[in-house]
């Protein structure tokens, strides 16, 4: 099997790409799949690699487009093309040691601890690369996959890479296939109809309401992927969250529109969030992941080294409909940790309140969970250093979470000092 040559290729001018001998790699482990094929950790001169290899001949065009679409891309939260290689046929990419962001919401135990700030600024960085695709000269190009498995991170969780090409198209394509997965997908793209760059705008919205509330969009519907696009065709979305500052909550539901024309665009949302990221300061700072001592059996917590990867959500059932659009998996139960020592990290009593008056002394706060976002929340003092103390129910929904969701809350926390402040945890299954 043969690749397209090198003069067949946009390649923009001083992009390292190059055709690369395999035996100079060095594979290491199996660590996922991407939107084709298997991806594998790897050394080449001397650097951590991903590798992506094809294993049939159906997978074919997939690589093309994304060796074609990757080759002509160079921005910090794109993932980097190296090269590629002839026999066997593969990509050589810049390997994301952080692993996908799916898995940083919904994977395996232990999941680490972020807080509003992070989530601001995961979906800041995707904005950026996906207005820099969009903006590509002489041809505009549309990811058409947006979802939290193929964004991976890097630097302990605070850069995020947009990954996975294989669907990705040029703007000017007539495109009527249905490519993406159901909880991410604009309704016009499984409608059939023709779609432009804000299909990718849709996915984003559901991607922004995901990372603030840490639950698989549209879980509750569960089944097959069809009835999720059906839910979505007759105008079902996400629900509401409540205490989200007016702001965001507008930016998100714009996204959300029927009408693609109703929807801003890209370029438009990096200037909202470029202007909303002054109010979530303390997103450089890396995730910390709880963990169990065995020797005392007392919960800790350690500052992630992004010592995993994996390019796709294989921790679980509910994964399948992330490769084959078949499954949105199933209702989760909450789980929140006691004496869990708080990650740091950026925390505002409310978007509305703080856009007026940034305070310098107010910058570094100790925070790991959504509450933040509510409205008329005041700030613990500087030095304080609290205990939480959970107390885990089930829940059927994000409604049910206090400080995201509605009135009918089932989960309660207390926090010394601060009454229902929810830690931001995880759910376990």
């Amino acid at each position: 099997m043969s690749l397209p040559s090198a003069d067949m290729i946009e390649t923009p001018h001083g992009y390292p790409f190059e055709e690369i001998d395999y035996v100079d790699i060095e594979v290491e482990e199996v660590v996922g799949r991407g939107a084709f094929g298997v991806v594998c950790k790897a050394k080449w001169k001397g650097k951590d690699v991903a590798i992506k290899t094809i294993e049939s001949e159906s997978e074919r065009k997939a690589f093309i487009v994304e060796l074609r679409q990757l080759s002509r891309v160079n921005h910090p939260n794109i993932v980097k093309l190296y090269g590629s290689c002839n026999n066997p046929v593969c990509l050589v990419m810049e390997y994301a040691e952080g692993g996908s962001l799916y898995n940083v919401l919904h994977g395996a135990e232990p999941l680490p601890y972020y807080t509003a700030s992070h989530a601001m600024s995961w979906c800041f960085q995707c904005s950026q690369g996906v207005a820099y695709l969009h903006g590509m000269k002489p041809k505009a190009l549309i990811h058409r996959d947006l979802k939290p498995p193929n964004l991976l991170l890097v630097a302990g969780g605070t850069v995020l890479k947009i990954c996975d090409f294989g669907t990705a198209c040029d703007i000017q394509t007539h495109m009527t296939n249905n490519k993406g997965s159901a909880a991410w997908m604009a309704p016009e793209v499984f409608e059939g109809s023709n779609y432009s760059e804000k299909c990718d705008v849709f996915s984003w919205g559901i991607i922004l309401w995901e990372v603030i509330t840490r639950r698989k969009p549209f879980d509750e519907i569960g089944g097959p992927a069809f009835r999720i696009m059906w839910a979505v065709h007759n105008g079902t979305r996400p629900p509401l969250i409540k205490s989200l500052p007016k702001p965001i909550e507008s930016l998100m539901t714009r996204c959300w529109s029927k009408d693609p024309s109703q929807r801003p665009s890209m370029e438009e949302i990096v200037k909202i969030m470029t202007h909303l990221m002054r109010c979530f300061p303390g997103s450089d700072e890396p995730l910390q992941y709880p963990y169990q001592s065995s020797d005392e059996g007392q919960s800790s917590s350690a500052t992630s080294t992004g010592s995993y990867v994996d390019y796709t959500c294989n921790s679980n059932k509910s994964d399948t409909n992330m490769e084959h659009g078949d499954s949105q998996g199933s209702n989760d139960t909450i789980k929140i940790t006691p004496h869990l020592p708080l990650s740091r990290g950026g925390s505002v009593e409310s978007l509305s309140e703080r856009t007026h008056s940034l305070l310098p002394t107010e910058s570094k706060r100790m925070s790991a969970d959504l509450s933040e976002l509510e409205h008329r929340v005041p700030f613990a003092d500087a030095d304080r250093r609290q205990t939480t103390t959970c107390e885990a129910q089930r829940r059927r929904s994000v409604q049910d979470l206090p400080g995201v969701g509605t009135e009918s809350s089932q989960v309660r926390c207390s926090t010394v000092g601060q009454p229902g402040k929810v830690l931001f945890c995880r759910t376990a299954r």
